[in-house]
């Protein structure tokens, strides 16, 4: 690395011209390079839920509506609002059908033939007991021998017996609009032809929705009407926004303090140039590498550049102030190049190595979002190196030739105070924070995993808030999972294990209702009509005028139930059909399965999937079950699989790393001994501030791996180096150490601007690692360092200096010979 950046000293311009070519050419490949925060993109193709998804866009459509609500009009108006908005949003090209009634008056008047024809004999029975019992309590001859209670008319039980099913539930509310009197508001629901994960289909037919909305006079349902969207394509839409904001703020943020700090850093403005231009041609090489490879950024992936840049910049915070100390010291610019590549320059291949390893073995997960961060972040550690070699030598050698010479005062090594104090105190210091490292770890037990996805959106968003308010008033979620079927009898089938399953678990089931439209059409139609028509006959000899109102009400719609005719798939309301009509059209069989449990609780998710998975067709095939709750279901069991695994194999690689690059392993233990006490500290912590895991901030123990290792390389290479003065030593490169974990915390740091909670989750855990490291490094090891090198020397008094031994010196006085470590 010495000669090679001596090389580029001498000869700057050839050098330059090639970063600048190379920048040019990734960013034309990266100017195209869009967000993707699609849920199901972040699981690898050949996952079962992914396929499925895919199955059920091919043969049922999208998933999800486009939602309008309408608010202040009083329930005339809002029933009209959406009888005139329907037929014009079912003219839009993009849209499949739109629903503004629920079935709730066709199930209600249809519902005897649900039952049973035992449990409709039953009914009669009960009835023909009650009205015996009337007509003989009417007759002025009667004489009661007893005290015989009324037959009961309480159908309680029949009512528990099919009360859970899809009919009950999709007849249950009284209105046959989807409309909130209370709350003056009506819902529109609009199913598109495309999935809401193509967000350019998402953003054209919204912005048609929204079109048709604009050319409506929506005065005349009222002075204070209003409209407003949701659903899951608003959603994903706002979601997708707010990530890009982020982006572009917390980037803009990062980029500003990194730049602040290295003016106060350096105190020279080419100085802080000298650092960014590398950092900046790095990063233009490694997003034309990822347009190349990739073509599209993840949730992770889109942050990137925030936490590359801040972990380039440490590199540079190394390699030009051991410049600038060896200029002070009166080397040439080549000669003070050459020396600064040789060994920081050395130090920084092996911390980019180390990291750019940890960076690999995150990316052989499964998960892609994970997977990519991993590949992408490993890349680009070692592309920044190489831009440090290639661009920072050519800018010293090129403002060298034009006379620069670094300012006295940048040159100039002050000692830190703080160094003295560790000398002095080392032994507390090191009880200290051993105490505070064995307080931390008893907390480890209370760390906890937060399941919930809903806490990693934004919850505020107004499509989020509204979206809430809608799946209340419809009483039954929206975007049901979906089992994939080809025949009536297959429906049947699955509805009825699925079903009995539900009935197994009792309360505990995660199901709400089945639906299929072998379900919605009772068999022995013929049987039960003749059941309901004797019915009829005794409901015809029910003395009104003895009832109350509520009692003749009832009656009356007994007797509407009782007169229905039988009815075929093709009688069925065609909000309901065109549920289960599929790209196919009709006949094609899905069975739609209603949870009963929040979806974005990631443990209510996995359950879910437990109960509905497994279930097979007739022939024994497994049946295709699809649905977003399934994806998540797997995103959650692959992390906890996977998690332990990649941690394990993060250290390893850094350890095994560390030992090949610095040639022992006492040494690769001593270096990686800082990053491994404060990431148990951490997880002592995260239970004290309240903290969790989750399945995006979980990459960050793998990424602290990574990037803190390096600090501890810096410290023991230079103590390493003969004749070195703890003192001096800890003030320059503590400082540099200072530096650089600091701009990496404000790389992640950025995140914390961020409004997705999910990113802010990043940016909190990363900043309170590279926080409890830095103080390991600037207290807790360097006096451990020194502790043992006293235990040493007080166990091995040598009167010269044997191979393999150096002086490390406290400050001024005698010095003293020490082990190497």
């Amino acid at each position: 690395m010495g000669a090679l950046a001596a090389h580029n000293h001498r000869r700057p311009g050839v050098a330059l011209v090639c970063a600048l070519v190379l920048s040019a050419l990734g960013m034309l490949s990266a100017r195209h390079l869009a967000l993707n925060a699609n849920l199901v993109d972040l699981l690898p193709p050949s996952f079962e839920s992914v396929q499925a998804i895919h199955t059920l866009e091919e043969r049922f459509g999208a998933q999800g509506w486009v939602v309008v609500v309408g608010e202040g009009a009083d329930p005339a108006q809002l029933q009209r609002f959406a009888e005139d908005l329907a037929p014009k949003l079912e003219a839009l090209p993009g849209i499949r059908y739109v629903e503004i009634t629920r079935p709730s008056s066709f199930f209600r008047s249809h519902a005897l033939y649900f039952l049973s024809p035992e449990d409709l004999k039953e009914v009669e029975r009960r009835i023909e007991a009650r009205l015996r019992w009337e007509r003989q309590r009417a007759n002025p001859l009667f004489v009661s021998l007893d005290d015989e209670p009324a037959p009961s008319l309480d159908f309680s039980d029949l009512e528990r017996k099919y009360g859970g099913g899809a009919v009950t539930r999709l007849s249950s509310h009284p209105s046959d609009y989807y409309l909130d009197p209370a709350a003056r508001r009506v819902v529109v629901l609009a199913r598109p032809e495309m999935s809401s994960a193509d967000l350019t289909f998402s953003t054209k037919i919204v912005d048609e929705v929204r079109g048709v909305l604009e050319q409506q006079d929506l005065s005349k349902y009222g002075p204070g009407f209003h409209t407003e969207l949701t659903g899951s394509y608003q959603k994903k839409m706002d979601q997708q926004a707010q990530i890009t904001h982020d982006v572009a703020v917390a980037s803009t943020v990062a980029s500003v303090l990194v730049l602040l700090y290295l003016v106060l850093h350096f105190r020279s403005l080419l100085a802080v140039g000298m650092v960014l231009a590398p950092v900046g041609a790095g990063l233009a090489w490694t997003y034309g590498l990822v347009g190349v490879a990739y073509g599209r950024v993840n949730l992770l992936t889109a942050f990137l550049g925030a936490i590359l840049g801040g972990l380039g910049v440490e590199h540079g915070i190394h390699l030009l102030g051991r410049y600038l100390a060896l200029r002070g010291e009166g080397r040439s610019s080549e000669e003070a190049t050459r020396e600064s590549f040789t060994h920081t320059g050395g130090s920084a291949l092996v911390s980019a190595l180390v990291a750019a390893l940890t960076f690999f073995v995150l990316g052989t997960s499964r998960l892609r979002a994970f997977r990519e961060f991993g590949v992408i972040a490993g890349v680009g550690m070692l592309v920044l190196i190489l831009a440090y070699v290639l661009v920072l030598p050519a800018v010293l050698g090129l403002v060298a030739r034009h006379g620069w010479k670094p300012r006295a005062s940048s040159t100039e090594a002050t000692e830190a105070p703080l160094g003295r104090i560790i000398t002095r105190r080392r032994g507390l210091l090191t009880a200290v924070s051993a105490l505070v490292v064995a307080g931390l770890l008893t907390q480890i037990p209370r760390l906890r995993f937060d399941y919930d996805i809903g806490s990693l959106q934004d919850q505020r968003l107004d499509s989020f808030v509204l979206d809430r308010a809608v799946n209340q008033l419809i009483g039954y979620s929206q975007v049901p999972l979906v089992v994939l079927t080809r025949s009536r009898e297959e429906e049947a089938a699955v509805a009825r294990e699925i079903q009995a399953r539900k009935q197994q678990r009792g309360a505990s089931s995660t199901v709400d209702f089945v639906a299929a439209l072998a379900t919605l059409v009772p068999d022995r139609q013929g049987e039960k009509q003749a059941i309901l028509a004797d019915i009829g006959k005794l409901l015809e000899s029910v003395p009104e005028g003895q009832l109350t109102s509520e009692h003749r009400q009832q009656l009356a719609e007994l007797r509407r139930q009782v007169a229905a005719k039988p009815f075929t798939v093709a009688d069925l309301p065609s909000s309901v059909r065109q549920q289960f009509e599929g790209r196919d059209g009709p006949g094609t069989g899905f069975v739609l399965v209603y949870p009963s449990v929040d979806q974005s609780d990631g443990q209510a998710t996995r359950r879910l999937a437990k109960e509905v998975r497994g279930v097979t067709l007739p022939d024994g095939r497994p049946a295709v079950v699809a649905g977003e709750a399934l994806v998540q279901a797997d995103i959650f069991n692959l992390v906890a699989h996977e998690a332990p695994f990649i941690l394990l194999g993060s250290t390893l690689a850094v350890l095994l790393a560390m030992w090949l690059t610095l040639g022992g392993l006492r040494v690769a233990l001593l270096c990686l001994m800082p990053t491994v006490v404060s990431l148990f500290a951490l997880l002592g912590l995260m239970p004290v501030l309240r903290m969790e895991f989750n399945y995006l901030n979980i990459l960050v123990i793998p990424v602290l791996i990574g990037t803190t290792v390096d600090a501890g390389v810096h410290l023991i290479t230079r103590l390493a180096s003969p004749g070195s003065d703890f003192v001096r030593v800890y003030s320059e490169t503590g400082k540099a150490i200072c530096g650089g974990l600091m701009t990496s915390a404000v790389g992640f740091g950025a995140l914390l601007l961020a409004d997705h909670p999910g990113l802010n989750s990043i940016g909190a855990l990363a900043n309170v690692g590279f926080g409890m490291n830095l103080l390991i490094m600037l207290v807790g090891f360097p006096a451990l360092l020194l502790v043992l090198s006293e235990r040493k020397r007080r166990h091995r008094a040598v009167p010269s200096q044997p191979r393999g031994e150096h002086l490390i010196r406290e400050g001024p006085g005698p010095q003293r010979p020490t082990p190497t470590p």
